[in-house]
């Protein structure tokens, strides 16, 4: 339980302060902003590899099944869920901000420069402030925030757990 608490507290650190930090920076747009936060959240989800791979060589003495490296994994990925709804929900209390208008402003702006038809921006519009609504309610939110970031996880735990259960491959360093 140790190292799904160190290590899924430092990814989801990492991936609420990089996506906070580049909000704040007003990055062009709602696209740009998506990517950056899939690409960050792989990158610190990569923690979920050493995890594993530590608890491996450290604990297991250098052998784990795949169904235990997958349950370790899977935990890290949960732990880094919920620091992240847990900062996303701080940011969302404390910057003033208001993202889901922000959000929608930027997907509307996307659809007519891209030359969306009056009627498909008009649908688009009620869509969005029907998701606005939706999105204000907690009990919605919470979950559509924890599942933004746990199926990254969860398939970076499936990788680290088929990589780390043949002992032969990254082996531990000896000293």
């Amino acid at each position: 339980m140790r190292y799904a608490l160190v290590y899924g507290s430092i990814a989801g650190l990492i991936v609420i302060a990089v996506i906070v930090a580049s909000l704040a920076l007003d990055l062009p747009s709602h696209a740009t902003t998506e990517w950056l936060g899939y690409l960050v959240m792989l990158v610190a989800m990569s923690l979920i590899f050493v995890g594993v791979k530590r608890y491996r060589d450290v604990e297991c003495g250098g052998v784990i099944r795949f169904g235990r490296a997958l349950a370790l994994g899977s935990a890290i990925a949960a732990v880094a869920g919920v620091i992240y709804v847990i900062g996303w929900e701080l940011n969302l209390a404390f910057s003033g901000r208001d993202f889901m208008g922000e959000y929608s402003k930027g997907i509307i702006d996307s659809m007519r420069v891209e030359g969306a038809s009056a009627s498909t921006i008009a649908a688009k519009q009620a869509e969005m402030r029907s998701f606005a609504e939706m999105y204000r309610n907690p009990i919605v939110r919470l979950p559509l925030t924890f599942i933004e970031i746990f199926p990254v996880g969860l398939l970076v735990a499936l990788v680290s757990a088929g990589l780390l259960r043949d002992p032969t491959r990254f082996p531990a360093r000896t000293r």
